[in-house]
């Protein structure tokens, strides 16, 4: 039987602040979250992505210069500078996360982007220490990048954007020596949305919009594609968004999106069983776009709330599917 994953720790920024919030961990909660955590950064730090440890006991976050790890009283626990410094402000934003044990911290950094070289890095560091266990160099020339920790084996998928060249994505995990092994797919053209919350499976949107699939974790074999058309939809009309993700461990968001004959955007957010690739019902929430809205992967998803702070629904499945 595979165990339950670990609550989720979602981080927001708001008035200078990293708020760490768990929403899985009471299944009875619901509405406006409230923060289990909050940390501070340096004074002058303009904070691109952060990431708390599973024990609330850390943060790190990243700027466009370097990454930084802090206790909850805000006393730094140490830093990594990503010299040499940038004076580029736009078209590059590392990115964070700690390892599902919060032993390690991931650091992508956007370096070629940034004007420190030919390409990018993925640095492992110890989340104790700050000491360098492995750093990986990337052929790859990103703007952003987003982690994807794996909620059982504790590997970590890294999606890294490259504007209109694509998307790369390399997986990271520690070999029997603990040495980390990397390992990049063969496609550019799959972003990464969501990992099952069972692990046994990954959810990808066609970079150009045309499709959504299922892989098979960690070959990437493709277990199931469902197309604009698949969905009811003209492909010259309607495309697959770049969101949703796995509200249960068999039903995923799929979001396709378009404009209306006056220019108006729309979305709408379908049901997917993702063993049958029955399309089911619309999840209908209050969002101002389709990336507003996160699925959890227990029932329940995240829609931004007052003050900054998340709202968390819940969701019964409803509406008769049809099979495609």
């Amino acid at each position: 039987m595979t165990p339950a994953p670990p609550p989720k720790v979602i981080t927001r920024h708001r008035d200078g602040q990293i708020r760490a919030y768990l929403p899985t961990a009471d299944p009875d909660a619901f509405g406006p979250l409230e923060p289990v955590a909050v940390f501070r950064p340096r004074p002058g730090d303009e904070i691109v992505e952060s990431a708390v440890r599973p024990d609330l006991s850390r943060a790190v976050y990243t700027t466009l210069n370097g990454v930084v790890c802090l206790t909850r009283a805000g006393d730094p626990v140490w830093a990594s500078d990503f010299g040499p410094h940038s004076e580029r402000h736009h078209g590059h934003r590392p990115g964070c996360a700690f390892s599902l044990d919060g032993r390690t911290v991931w650091v992508y950094r956007p370096d070629a982007m940034a004007g420190r070289g030919d390409s990018d890095q993925w640095v492992v560091y110890d989340a104790d220490s700050g000491a360098v266990l492995a750093r990986q160099s990337l052929e790859t020339v990103g703007h952003g990048a987003f982690h994807h920790v794996h909620p059982v084996d504790g590997s970590v998928y890294l999606d890294i954007g490259e504007g209109q060249d694509g998307v790369v994505t390399v997986r990271g995990a520690l070999g029997a020596d603990g040495v980390p092994e990397f390992t990049t797919y063969p496609w550019s053209d799959r972003c990464l949305i969501d990992l099952a919350p069972g692990g046994e499976r990954f959810m990808s949107v066609e970079h150009g919009q045309t499709d959504v699939a299922f892989h098979e974790h960690p070959g990437g074999d493709v277990l199931l594609a469902l197309s604009v058309e698949d969905f009811g939809y003209d492909p010259e009309e309607a495309f697959v968004e770049w969101s949703g993700g796995y509200l249960t461990p068999d039903t995923a968001v799929v979001t396709l999106g378009g404009e209306t004959e006056d220019g108006d955007e729309w979305f709408r957010h379908h049901l997917v069983d993702v063993h049958t690739g029955v399309i089911g019902g619309e999840l209908v929430v209050e969002a101002t776009n389709p990336y507003d809205l996160k699925p959890l992967g227990d029932g329940s998803f995240l829609i931004p709330g007052p003050e900054g702070n998340p709202v968390r629904w819940s969701h019964a499945p409803h509406a008769a599917g049809r099979r495609v």
